[in-house]
């Protein structure tokens, strides 16, 4: 009987792991999507700059009107997942997000930069709700300790589309800059994003997921606080706009500031960005492990503090080195987000939903440090340009040494 007990055990625990590894392989494809759409901004941008004739500042709203959605939608898009749950939710991004995409068929017929940026806003839109309902599901399929080893393995395998995304544009997009088939180069990946989206979204509706339930339907209770009362939600949502900030401001300017440092046409100089998006690959499914035996926060400290030599390096030097302290930088970024992440949200029960929704909102960072820093470039220099991705790093210092504390609930 023992025995028999024992088996049916193993069993039902065994069927239970079924439903958890179909969401993680779930998850890993949907991050390699917003990852690959994500990073090909990175090609949009000298695609525009050199299509429309524009600055550095006017070229990288094609970030900002991508990023500002996190600030837009983020918290409404909580509530949403708290009302729908994540699987509802992770749906309605997809299809949003595939909406978005065929709108660039639109916008390439009237040939209007406007009109691109407004199908960039609507693409995003959905990425943040993919976001708002993926990063908490991932953080809680599983033991807590072990979140942001989990949250950086989903990332890590995710992060092949980052790696894949500067390649696509560079062959696909940037090599047809000023031929006649140059707005056909960038209309068909998009439509053929939005296909894919759209049967994304197909999929995840008829399978099975593990139901966790989302902050609407817990009972702990956390006494009625709100959600700044939390110190390490409070600071880790700073952190989250910092890293961003500082992530998305190098892939953004990185194939520019190649090509003026190599003295090389944009679509060469964007083939560099595939190791600062591989970089943080290889770093991510190291740190997945790693972070099982390392604290989150002292992975982070280290990885800021070398963050802010690589950059002073690249400031100071020129050449090869400046290039390559740069690109060095995705091994640096690899566990941020996951980190920060995860120990912003450890332990906040009912609260966990809003809170990702909160720090969602924060990845508006991606917008507005981007374009500081190109008025920066457009007036100074590229090397005045990097000081606000270097004061971005030292706050990520500042919350693994102070900002973040082991008990989340004390308030102050």
């Amino acid at each position: 009987m023992a025995f028999t007990s024992i088996n049916t055990d193993f069993d039902r625990h065994a069927q239970d792991l079924k439903p958890q590894k179909t969401a993680l392989i779930l998850l890993a494809g949907l991050y390699f999507m917003m990852g690959f759409i994500t990073c090909l901004n990175d090609s949009l941008v000298p695609f525009f700059k050199s299509g429309f004739d524009l600055n550095y500042a006017e070229s990288s709203l094609v970030q900002f009107y991508f990023f500002v959605t996190y600030a837009i939608m983020s918290i409404p898009a909580g509530r949403i997942v708290e009302k729908t749950g994540y699987k509802k939710g992770m749906v309605l991004g997809f299809g949003i997000a595939s909406f978005g995409s065929f709108l660039f068929l639109p916008a390439s017929l009237f040939h209007q930069y406007e009109i691109f940026l407004g199908a960039l806003f609507i693409l995003a839109l959905g990425i943040v709700l993919l976001q708002v309902a993926a990063n908490p599901y991932a953080t809680l399929l599983g033991k807590p300790e072990t979140a942001s080893a989990r949250l950086a393995l989903i990332q890590g395998i995710g992060s092949l589309g980052t790696t894949i995304a500067p390649l696509f544009g560079a062959h696909v997009i940037l090599s047809h800059i000023g031929t006649q088939h140059a707005i056909g180069a960038l209309t068909i990946p998009y439509i053929g994003i939005g296909i894919s989206l759209l049967l994304v979204a197909v999929i995840v509706s008829v399978i099975a997921l593990p139901n966790i339930v989302t902050g609407a339907n817990r009972n702990m209770d956390q006494g009625g606080r709100t959600l700044l009362s939390f110190r390490n939600l409070r600071f880790g949502t700073l952190a989250i706009f910092m890293y961003v900030g500082a992530e998305v401001t190098i892939g953004t300017f990185l194939t520019n500031y190649i090509a003026d440092l190599l003295a090389i046409q944009e679509h060469q100089a964007n083939s560099y960005v595939a190791f600062y998006w591989g970089g943080m690959l290889l770093g991510r499914l190291a740190g997945s492990i790693l972070l099982k035996s390392v604290q989150p926060q002292r992975m982070l400290i280290s990885g800021a503090i070398i963050a802010c030599a690589l950059i002073l390096t690249s400031i100071l030097t020129s050449g090869m080195l400046a290039a390559w302290s740069l690109i060095a930088l995705g091994i640096c970024n690899a566990t941020m987000f996951a980190i920060v992440f995860s120990l912003s949200i450890q332990d906040l029960g009912k609260y966990t939903t809003r809170a990702s929704g909160l720090l969602s909102t924060a990845i508006a960072g991606g917008a507005i440090i981007p374009y500081i820093c190109g008025v920066i470039v457009d007036q100074y220099s590229w090397a005045w340009g990097f000081i606000p991705v270097l004061c971005c790093y030292s706050y990520l210092i500042f919350y693994g040494m102070n900002g973040y504390k082991h008990n989340t609930n004390q308030v102050y």
